[in-house]
């Protein structure tokens, strides 16, 4: 498998960072003994990380996870799915698909696409950008930060629209009438404004806690305006029982995230577009717990395998 110099996907990878357990020193006695050496990171099998440069002046790294079976099968082509926060969601996806998807079994074997932040850049700084469809006023109490850009979700559309789906159909066995969009959070806020602007992009969209509330509900108040998709589209929304205003440490400090999405589905229901719109509520899951549930479940839901389904 073919890779590209210096962008070796490494196992310990997280939205805020790379978080190791590190050993105590060894005494000077025991460093003798020692056969360990330290490496860079872990190469996950069957990936490969490719740059992509955005003619603005910006490059992107774009992860690629091959199914187990790809090379045996030169015959076949693959639905394709694109996931949004790769730091965090390209591995566990991955794993999802392997374990969870059995070869082919429990889900259809597909191509992992992972879109990570900007080099040069931090999670933070890509995503609020990239996925954010305007520059919202900064209140006190509002969920917004100074040191970031926001409003970047139409470049960012564009760039992945002209750049890299069009790479990925080349590069790979590829179904481009099987796209599978899947973010969390910002990351569902994107996917959420290309379902309204440029639906046909994707056939599925898995939108995991969408942040709908960003800049006083824009992207609900877009929707009288919304591109009509050329072809049926499906739209899965979920979010945790946990992600609504209530006492508790768990409950939302602020937004109320069920009742958002759910009117967001009501929106989209009755909007008269080609959409089969389902909203789930996970419940015992926040904001932070809700991704690999959704995840899962979602998978096995829109890209059902050949079956009959094994537990393991």
């Amino acid at each position: 498998m073919q890779r590209v110099r210096g962008w070796s996907v490494a196992v310990c990878l997280a939205v805020s960072g790379c978080a190791m357990a590190v050993a105590p020193p060894a005494a000077q006695g025991e460093a003798k003994e020692s056969a360990a050496t330290a490496v860079p990171g872990v190469v996950l099998p069957d990936t490969e990380a490719l740059r992509v440069h955005d003619p603005v002046g910006r490059d992107y790294p774009i992860w690629v996870a091959l199914p187990a079976d790809y090379a045996a099968h030169p015959e076949k082509r693959y639905p394709v799915l694109y996931v949004t926060d790769a730091l965090y969601s390209f591995p566990l996806v991955r794993s999802v698909r392997n374990l969870v998807g059995q070869q082919g079994v429990n889900i259809e074997d597909f191509i992992l696409v992972g879109l990570p932040p900007q080099e040069g850049l931090t999670s933070k700084q890509s995503r609020s950008r990239d996925y954010t469809p305007s520059n919202p006023v900064r209140t006190p109490a509002g969920y917004y930060s100074d040191d970031v850009t926001y409003g970047g979700a139409a470049h960012y559309r564009d760039f992945v629209a002209a750049q890299v789906l069009p790479m990925i159909d080349a590069r790979y066995r590829a179904d481009p009438a099987r796209r599978v969009f899947a973010g969390h959070s910002y990351g569902a806020l994107f996917g959420a404004y290309v379902l309204t602007t440029q639906p046909d992009m994707f056939s599925t969209y898995i939108l995991s806690s969408p942040s709908l509330w960003f800049d006083q509900r824009l992207l609900p108040r877009m929707q009288d305006a919304a591109v009509i998709p050329a072809q049926p589209t499906r739209v899965l929304l979920s979010v945790g029982g946990y992600e609504t205003v209530k006492e508790g440490a768990r409950y939302s400090t602020g937004n109320d995230m069920l009742r958002q999405a759910a009117d967001f589905t009501a929106q989209l229901q009755r909007s008269g577009r080609k959409l089969q719109v389902e909203n789930i509520v996970i419940d015992g899951e926040d904001h932070l717990t809700v991704y690999p549930r959704v995840i899962t479940r979602a998978l096995l839901q829109v890209l059902p395998g050949e079956g009959p389904y094994t537990g393991g």
